[in-house]
């Protein structure tokens, strides 16, 4: 994983919407992969935050690591995994109740395998698992200090993810701002929780390079990017063909139907014409309806869904790992053919 906050936009393999219209057929074609797509979205105070984190790691006692439960691995930050190996763990899994409860229960169990990590999963908005987070601090804070000093506990997470929700609960009081929109949060603070804990506050932050394409593409359909920043019927086709192969009975549900669709463009103009998402002729507007798609998602209209399992991870690391491989064989490649010039 690179850890050059300063280097490339956010990247990961796209199919753009002309491409999809001119290589595919509606019915019965297959998608071909296109080219890279840029996400630019890394605000300046991200990098700052990333850098500041780094820095006061060190003096944290805790750290609470607020996950999408719909997106556990591809929502977890790697400089706090790189960073905060021998620190204690709370995992909180937001969200859970537009999550499917099974794959949240897997999750648990995998991210407990680690004596440091304790998982909780949460919607956020009852106020005893604010209690529970609290209690899960004092278990796990070192003992050398539990009777010496406050503990510190940094609470960080992807944005959009409800840390600010969680902190409010927390704290009791309205302390930090909410909404639904990414990057609210814009620096640190210190908030005061009881005589026991302090919490250090820190914004939501992505990172500039994320190299497993299927995490890029379900941070994106979560909301953890702006909208603006990519092309959402690219996200919707990739949410499509997910929905076709884990959830068929959400898809059958969704266009009130028994058979399913041949592929993801197929549901979408499916969807489109149900929906009345057409342009003059009659032809389904592709980005009006693959906005109407990827919003039910977030918002739990589809039913409580689950983008990733921890089975699925390994092979798309491996995958990653590969393709840094050839990368770097490839660049070795160029600059020695430079050399003998």
């Amino acid at each position: 994983m690179d850890t050059d906050l300063n280097s490339e936009p956010i990247t990961w393999v796209a199919r753009t919407t002309r491409e999809l219209t001119a290589r595919t057929n509606p019915v019965q074609g297959t998608r071909q992969q296109g080219n890279h797509m840029p996400i630019h979205w890394y605000p300046g105070h991200m990098n700052k935050a990333s850098h500041e984190m780094k820095s006061v790691l060190k003096d944290v006692d805790l750290v609470i690591e607020l996950l999408d439960a719909r997106l556990p691995f591809s929502s977890q930050n790697p400089t706090i995994k790189e960073l905060s190996t021998t620190k204690p763990c709370i995992k909180v899994l937001s969200k859970s109740d537009l999550a499917d409860p099974a794959l949240t229960r897997d999750w648990q169990v995998h991210f407990e395998q680690e004596e440091s990590v304790k998982t909780l999963a949460t919607n956020l908005d009852i106020k005893h698992k604010a209690e529970s987070v609290l209690h899960l601090c004092q278990k796990l804070s070192p003992k050398t200090l539990r009777s010496t000093r406050t503990m510190i506990a940094m609470i960080t997470g992807i944005p959009n993810v409800g840390k600010s929700t969680l902190i409010n609960a927390l704290a009791g009081r309205k302390v930090a701002k909410t909404g639904n929109e990414p990057a609210i949060t814009k620096g640190q603070q210190r908030i005061k929780i009881n005589e026991e804990v302090t919490l250090l506050d820190t914004p939501g932050i992505l990172w500039p390079k994320i190299h497993n394409e299927n995490s890029g593409y379900r941070l994106a359909i979560s909301g953890a990017i702006k909208d603006t920043a990519m092309n959402v019927e690219d996200v919707a086709f990739y949410l499509s063909g997910y929905l076709l192969k884990q959830y068929p009975e959400s898809v059958n549900q969704l266009l009130d139907t028994k058979t399913l669709p041949n592929n993801d463009l197929a549901l979408l103009e499916a969807l489109g014409r149900k929906r009345g998402c057409l342009r003059r002729g009659g032809q389904v507007d592709l980005e009006k309806v693959s906005s109407v798609l990827v919003n039910e998602f977030r918002t739990g209209k589809l039913g409580r869904i689950s983008l990733e399992t921890p089975s699925m991870i390994p092979a798309e690391e491996a995958q990653v790992e590969q393709l840094k491989e050839e990368k770097q064989r490839r660049d070795e490649l160029r600059k020695a053919k430079r050399k003998k010039k």
